[in-house]
């Protein structure tokens, strides 16, 4: 069964000066321009298409890839607006429409917003929301504390990060568990801490507990036997330093090197922390 707004295996089922046909199975015979044609393509053979509709109305295939489905999220850039709503760039030559009536708050040409695709149940067309609540789920998390899930930054509050998780749910990345800055808009992995009553979910970007810390002592390690037995950084280095380096927070660096130090693998200098080793095995 062929999806509008998503991308779709189909068959050729004939090929004409204006491109290929292809066989949309509940949508039809569907066309696709001779512009997306990036192969040579014979009767029966199948290309991945992303099916939209034209300025026409018209149920048209594509090999051009949008940023996001019908279904996701994204942070888009608008290109334009005008007497009907925002147009945003998502990576197709027909850009994506947001209705006024989709808009939380009125969008402004060339900036960004986090926006959820789908298909507008009046005109049958694919639209886009900043109007997210009304597309996450109302049904009580089921997520164990641990639970690696994926992350959408969508601004910045009081508190810290308001993200959505796995397209699902709203959750909250505390000011406090942040050790860089988030981008809004970024993805990213993140860890379920708790989960609230009312739904929401507290998140943190950071691997939880000793199987990071033990991680990153591996990570350390390396990076000494391939440094010479030394490396410019240790716990008061400057946070923004340390997750250039590891990708961890100053917390999680300093568990690590204090485990390595109790284990008299490590000394720790005033400049750096260096490899307990003889100089001729580095």
């Amino acid at each position: 069964m062929a999806e509008l707004g998503k991308y779709n295996q189909l068959a050729v089922t004939r090929r004409t000066a204006n491109g290929v046909y292809l066989d949309g199975n509940n949508l039809g015979e569907l066309l696709l321009p001779s512009k997306f044609v990036v192969q040579e393509l014979e009767i029966n053979d199948t290309v991945e298409v992303f099916v939209f509709k034209d300025s026409l109305g018209r149920l048209t295939a594509t090999t051009e890839k949008p940023l996001a489905v019908v279904g996701e999220f994204a942070f888009l850039r608008v290109s334009a607006v005008t007497t009907v709503g925002a147009f945003l760039d998502w990576g197709l030559s027909k850009e994506l429409l947001v209705p006024f009536k989709e808009q939380k708050r009125k969008m402004e040409e060339g900036r960004s917003y986090l926006v959820y695709l789908f298909v507008d149940p009046y005109s049958d067309r694919i639209a886009a929301s900043s109007k997210l609540d009304q597309f996450l789920s109302k049904e009580q998390p089921t997520y164990e504390i641990g639970d690696e899930v994926s992350l959408h930054v969508e601004r910045r509050t009081e508190l810290g990060y308001s993200v959505i998780v796995n397209n699902r749910h709203r959750g909250m990345v505390f000011n406090t568990e942040v050790f860089r800055k988030l981008q809004i808009g970024e993805k990213t992995i993140g860890y379920v801490k708790k989960v609230r009553p009312d739904g929401k979910i507290d998140v943190i970007v950071d691997k939880p507990g000793a199987e990071k810390v033990n991680e990153l002592e591996k990570i350390i390690l390396e990076n000494l036997h391939q440094n010479r037995g030394f490396l410019a950084v240790n716990d008061q280095s400057e946070p923004e330093t340390i997750y250039d380096m590891f990708g961890v927070s100053k917390k999680t660096l300093k568990k690590a090197i204090g485990g390595l130090f109790k284990k008299r693998k490590i000394m720790i200098d005033d400049d750096g922390i260096r490899l307990i080793k003889d100089k001729e095995s580095y």
